[in-house]
């Protein structure tokens, strides 16, 4: 059985692993209702919208390994702790009976070995299937390095699986991480991508990860440009059939190696950096359209704003006439307005009263289209960047409506840029 010191080593060194919304805070329950304790329960998303909690977990933090950047590196003098496949079967069927969690996120860190370590892990999810008939959503965090049939027969009762690239940079992986590799990390991406495992190229079979895979990056820890970072996601979509690529923003633990920055990567970095991966996945964009001069991505305002800013000589377009590939190119237009506004534009000559109702954010696309020849916007270049700006600012400091649709709250629950 679960002591809560082990729990409590186990959930806070998974904290650095990003693949979820939010993590758990440490409010108790004092009487009242509802539990935030530190037990790891997080937030996911699945792909029709619903807010799903689930147990994030490491089966152990007791690493063989050293990576420079990790919490849990084997020099670290930390607690350790170990659980085995029938305690956190019993811990999740425990807290799923009590509706603290529907799923699980299981990670690990290497103990003993790589094969060990994905035993274990395969070990887990086919008891929680079998044994414990427990069908809710599971993503297990997979071990590079270990048995192909390990990994493969891991994914017929895991949800979801990621293997974690860490490091943009084989170069950077050799310095901070000398005991992984590039290749021991790509191979099962590639495995997972295979053809056999789809019954199209855009659906996978049911039997076999039907949420796909996942990877995540650490941002910061090494001196890759932004460029360099989406430009390798973007191949990684193209190529590894990539649900998501997440992340994370170095968090200094280790202040004795120089190799490393002695503070943390700044979080408006990681948040562009999500806004770009949106425009890759969804927009259409390409990573060499949209990172500056310099390879990284400009931190004052969006990645969509920043791109129509350098390409001006596009704009205005015609919001009646202009191709879709345009107008999803436009600040303050999303994936489903360009969409109603083309269908509505058939119909009847749209003007900007037509595009407040469409909830087309004009404090950005006012600058960038015309309405029947009707411009609205501000022609000078420096103004519309100083508006753009503030815009952005305000933006961030507005609480979300619950209820309302406003266009802060539309535009954060979308991600339309």
């Amino acid at each position: 059985m679960f002591s809560e010191e082990k729990l409590s080593i186990l959930v806070n060194s998974a904290k650095f692993d990003v693949s979820c919304s939010s993590s758990g805070s440490n409010r108790k329950n004092s009487g009242g209702i509802g539990n935030a304790h530190y037990s790891g329960i997080c937030h996911s998303f699945t792909q029709d919208g619903r807010c799903i909690s689930l147990l994030k977990i490491l089966l152990s933090n007791d690493c063989v390994y050293d990576c420079a950047y990790c919490v849990n590196r084997r020099s670290n003098g930390i607690k350790r702790a170990t659980a085995t496949p029938d305690e956190i079967c019993s811990l999740v069927i425990g807290f799923y009976k009590r509706n603290y969690i529907e799923g699980l996120f299981l990670s690990s860190a290497i103990v003993k070995s790589p094969n060990w370590t994905m035993e274990q892990l395969y070990l887990t999810v086919k008891k929680l299937r079998v044994e414990y008939k427990f069908n809710g959503y599971i993503h297990v965090k997979g071990i590079p390095s270990a048995d192909k049939t390990l990994i493969e027969e891991t994914g017929k009762y895991a949800d979801r699986m990621s293997f974690n690239i860490e490091l943009p940079s084989e170069r950077s992986l050799k310095l901070l991480a000398p005991q992984k590799n590039k290749t021991a990390i790509i191979e099962p991406m590639k495995m997972l991508s295979a053809d056999k495992y789809f019954i199209t190229p855009e659906r996978r079979r049911s039997d076999f990860l039907p949420a796909g895979q996942t990877t995540q990056m650490i941002i910061g820890a090494s001196p890759e440009s932004d460029s360099h970072i989406l430009k390798l996601s973007e191949y990684m979509y193209s190529n590894y059939k990539m649900k998501r690529v997440y992340y994370s923003s170095y968090i200094p633990t280790n202040f004795e190696n120089t190799l490393l920055p002695v503070t943390a990567a700044p979080k408006i970095r990681e948040h562009r950096l999500y806004q770009a991966d949106w425009l890759l996945r969804f927009y259409g964009f390409t990573a060499d359209e949209i990172t500056e001069d310099n390879g990284n991505l400009n931190l004052e305002y969006d990645p969509k704003c920043a791109w129509a800013l350098k390409h001006l000589e596009l704009f205005p377009v015609e919001i009646n006439s202009a191709p879709y590939e345009m107008l999803v190119r436009v600040p303050g237009i999303g994936i489903r307005c360009a969409s109603r506004i083309r269908e509505a534009r058939k119909f009847c000559k749209l003007d900007f009263t037509d595009l407040i109702r469409m909830r087309v954010v004009l404090k950005r696309a006012k600058h960038f289209i015309t309405c029947g020849g009707r411009f609205m916007g501000i022609e000078s270049e420096k103004k519309v960047k100083n508006l753009l700006i503030c815009a952005e600012s305000v933006d961030s400091a507005e609480q979300l409506s619950m209820f309302g649709e406003t266009e802060a709250a539309v535009s954060a629950l979308f991600g339309e840029l």
